[in-house]
């Protein structure tokens, strides 16, 4: 079996529009300086609200992708 090991970090993406595109854009944003990105879990959801009205949707995702040693 391959011995692979991978890195996890925290995203925040934001959108005007969903949930969903805050998340889309948070992976694909990390996705222009990180290689082999495997996985995303979506762990928490929120709001910006100003003067009542929702102004951003907020998506807090963890990404994981491939660890490659500069050997």
């Amino acid at each position: 079996m391959d011995k692979s090991v991978y890195k996890v970090i925290e995203l925040v993406g934001t959108s005007e529009i969903s949930w969903e595109d805050a998340a889309k854009n948070a992976v694909e944003t990390a996705a222009k300086s990180l290689k082999n990105l495997r996985i995303a879990e979506v762990n928490e959801l929120d709001l910006k609200i100003e003067e009542g009205k929702v102004v951003a949707y907020r998506a807090r995702v963890t990404v994981s992708f491939k660890y490659e040693a500069d050997d």
